[in-house]
């Protein structure tokens, strides 16, 4: 009986000691990033870039979505190699746009081109 106390005792104290979860989440924020609408006129893949880390790849009507750290965070996106016609990377890094994130929120942007710009994010309703 003595030793089944002093086991429970140090069983708790060992958990008391680890760092607590977060189970809110608030610590991160959820970006949604969205090539739903053919806002894009071509079917290349469209590469994510966190932070300049290539983070994923979009292709027409797919949706990805990211938990990352509140704060700046900076995005890049970029026509990706592939098999389709036309879809060779150009030779300058495309401008990196730079998105706020508040903890705990869920953003959504879908992707977009211009003349000018090129493809960045426009802001986009959640819709759920």
């Amino acid at each position: 009986m003595r030793w089944s106390a002093f086991s429970l005792f140090g069983l708790l104290s060992f958990f008391a000691c680890l760092p607590q979860a977060n189970a809110t989440g608030e610590d991160y924020a959820v970006l949604i990033i969205s090539r739903e609408r053919l806002e894009v006129p071509t079917s290349c893949e469209i590469g994510v870039y966190i932070q300049d880390q290539l983070a994923g790849r979009l292709l027409q009507e797919q949706t990805t979505s990211f938990n990352l750290p509140y704060g700046k965070v900076s995005i890049r996106l970029k026509l990706e190699p592939s098999q389709m016609p036309g879809c060779k990377p150009g030779m300058l890094a495309p401008p990196a746009q730079e998105i706020t994130l508040k903890a705990g929120s869920v953003v959504k942007y879908r992707i977009a081109s211009n003349d000018q710009r090129g493809l960045y994010l426009r802001p986009a309703a959640l819709e759920y």
